[in-house]
């Protein structure tokens, strides 16, 4: 199961725009509240519907957790105890994770980039402690996927779903979803 994570004032193009990519894959994917309600106001105002609870997310079956950017959601995912303590043991047990925009300063605030690639929304990269900060649109190193903002969703999206099933799927969604002739 991999596990995206909305908060109050998640960049909602961000979360749901994975969230599309990870499912059109064939991945099993929840939106998971930080806030204790289930439908939650992005940045931009739009209320999400989410799948469940993080108080009710067992996270044995974790796969892949995602973390949306957007402020003040990334803020708000790097406050929350039970992310937090749920992220470190994630990555402890070796599994990746996934962050975009301002969200990657949750795992910099942890320690967890350092001497890692990794990119993020332009102005956040101080918060990356000890990550080599390369401001490319998409950075894999080890665990961690990074994103560099809104208009990355595709390629993070794409190599979420090279990550957790093949490229040979990520490639024929970019070619399904017309992206090709974005680029």
């Amino acid at each position: 199961m991999i596990y995206l994570f909305f908060a109050t004032g998640t960049e909602e193009v961000e979360a749901l725009g994975t969230a599309d990519i990870i499912r059109r894959a064939g991945l099993d994917l929840q939106i998971v509240s930080i806030t204790g309600e289930r439908t939650v106001t992005g940045a931009h105002g739009i209320r999400v519907e989410t799948d469940a609870l993080i108080e009710d997310v067992e996270f044995f079956d974790a796969e892949l957790l995602v973390l949306p950017g957007g402020m003040p959601g990334a803020t708000n995912l790097a406050a929350h105890p039970i992310l937090i303590e749920r992220l470190r043991d994630h990555v402890n047990a070796g599994r990746p994770v996934a962050a975009i925009c301002a969200a990657p300063l949750v795992l910099g605030r942890l320690g967890m980039l350092e001497g890692k690639r990794a990119t993020c929304y332009p102005g956040f990269e101080g918060e990356l402690r000890g990550a080599t900060c390369t401001g490319a649109l998409v950075e894999q190193d080890g665990l961690f996927i990074t994103g560099k903002g809104p208009a990355a969703v595709f390629e993070f999206g794409y190599a979420i779903v090279e990550r957790m099933k093949d490229k040979g799927t990520a490639d024929a969604l970019r070619q399904g979803m017309l992206w090709s002739e974005v680029r």
